[in-house]
């Protein structure tokens, strides 16, 4: 399993709950066309974190490399009217986002050891 991580700071005007309903919305339908494993939606408590964490953080679940790609070239050819919808709405909220790829470690495949050079 990888974890796509997404820390997220909503644009001034945007509203948590309506971000929240919009990401339940576009996720779930990935779930449900197998194109994410799961995911999870979490929000800053009492405004506690350093200045380097934002409001919100957005995990996304994908089995391997193999599902992540897949995700990116179905997503990247277009979607449904409804998709595409929750996916703006979604969209037009955030007003900065930090991406990192993460995977278990230490793993089966001690990764560290190999190298192409």
């Amino acid at each position: 399993m990888n974890l796509y991580h997404c820390m997220i700071s909503l644009k001034s005007d945007a509203k948590a709950l309506a971000f929240a309903s919009a990401a339940e919305h576009w996720l779930s339908g990935l779930v449900d066309r197998g194109l994410i494993a799961d995911w999870r939606l979490y929000r800053r408590k009492f405004g506690l974190a350093s200045s380097r964490h934002s409001d919100v953080l957005l995990l996304i679940d994908v089995q391997d490399m193999a599902q992540l790609e897949t995700a990116f070239r179905t997503l990247s050819e277009g979607a449904d009217d409804a998709d595409q919808r929750h996916y703006d709405l979604l969209h037009d909220m955030i007003g900065d986002v930090d991406i990192g790829l993460y995977r278990p470690y230490p793993d089966a495949d001690n990764r560290e050891r190999v190298a192409l050079i």
